[in-house]
């Protein structure tokens, strides 16, 4: 396959192949459309994150890649194959854990994993092979012969991953593959899969409705929010290009409705956003001196300060910058898409 991305691996830029193209790809239900002339393109080898909240399109855009449902318009290649011309040759390239845990909780963990080796035509000495090297990789093997109903809910969740492995595919999807979980297994499954992407060479799409979970996890992210991509890049990237380097988080015991302008009026500020009465979120280019400003403003005005915090800014007020309440009600920002070199496919 020709198609190119730049992506960073171990911290450097690279142009590397690309395992998944996705070209103004188009899920239409009657007169809704789902998805709306999405691009995007992931490299071999890399985590690519779809982050947005319920309803985004995430599962519509995963569910069109994988073959489930058709592609109303453009197209999409996975493994340098046609979803549409191609199915067959797309599912054997691929592993896919959806939402829901759908292994038969009434066989064991191998039982689970060797049906699921068959429905793939894994030969019987390499089925044996290849059960013993997920569920080790995924720290299952002394729970082999266990009974599914019989584990925990994050066992389940690494169950479905290793399920999703059994026949060495080359791009693994997964669905929101840490929803339900607490945050203790959540942070197992991270490190479960970032270990799996490093020993067994995978590229991976992951949806996800987790800030925390798409900044620690993935390469780059692409934001969606109503069917549209908004925002694309690192998770570096998408956190500069936000106006305001820092976040100042205040709450005044007063409420008023002239705090937003006395915050939007102050030196280096370059939003304010309400979060609820009396406390505001101000993004700002000099977090201390904003501080210090806002803390003399207060005393001029012989107002109370309940709380003051400054942080960097995050992957929550990337989303809230492009996918905000005013887009939401009016239309949906044209898509930011961080630079690539010249001659290499955004």
């Amino acid at each position: 396959m020709s198609a190119v991305v730049t992506a960073e691996a171990n911290g450097q830029k690279a142009t590397m192949p690309a395992a998944i193209v996705v070209e103004k790809i188009v899920k239409r239900y009657g007169d809704f459309e789902a998805v709306r002339g999405v691009n995007f393109t992931v490299a071999e080898g890399e985590i690519f994150g779809l982050l947005g909240p319920n309803g985004a399109g995430k599962s519509t855009l995963i569910r069109m890649m994988t073959t489930l449902i058709p592609v109303t318009s453009g197209r999409a290649l996975v493994a340098g194959y046609d979803v549409m011309k191609d199915a067959d040759a797309v599912r054997r390239a691929i592993g896919v854990i959806p939402q829901a845990l759908t292994s038969d909780q009434d066989l064991t963990v191998e039982e689970n994993l060797s049906i699921y080796a068959k429905l793939y035509s894994v030969p019987r000495e390499q089925r044996e092979r290849n059960i013993a090297e997920v569920l080790e990789a995924v720290d299952l093997l002394k729970w082999r012969k266990a009974e599914t109903k019989t584990l925990s809910g994050g066992m389940r969740r690494r169950l479905e991953i290793a399920r999703g492995l059994v026949h060495n595919p080359r791009i693994f999807f997964l669905d929101e593959p840490t929803t339900g979980l607490d945050p203790v297994s959540r942070i197992a499954v991270w490190e479960m899969l970032n270990n799996l992407k490093k020993t067994r060479n995978l590229t991976m799409l992951v949806t996800t409705h987790y800030m925390e979970e798409a900044d620690r996890l993935c390469d780059r992210i692409a934001i969606v929010d109503h069917g549209t991509l908004v925002a694309l890049g690192t998770p570096v990237e998408l956190k500069q290009s936000v106006p305001g380097s820092n976040v100042v988080e205040v709450q005044f015991a007063r409420e008023s409705d002239e705090w937003m302008r006395r915050l939007q009026a102050l030196p280096d500020v370059t939003d304010v956003q309400s979060q609820s009465a009396g406390v505001y979120r101000v993004l700002t280019s000099n977090g201390s001196k904003t501080t210090t400003q806002l803390v003399e403003m207060a005393a001029s005005l012989d107002e109370q300060i309940g709380s003051l915090s400054v942080q960097n800014t995050s992957l929550d007020d990337v989303f809230v910058h492009y996918t905000g309440r005013q887009l939401r009600d009016e239309q949906v920002k044209s898509v930011f898409v961080m630079p690539t070199r010249p001659g290499a496919n955004p």
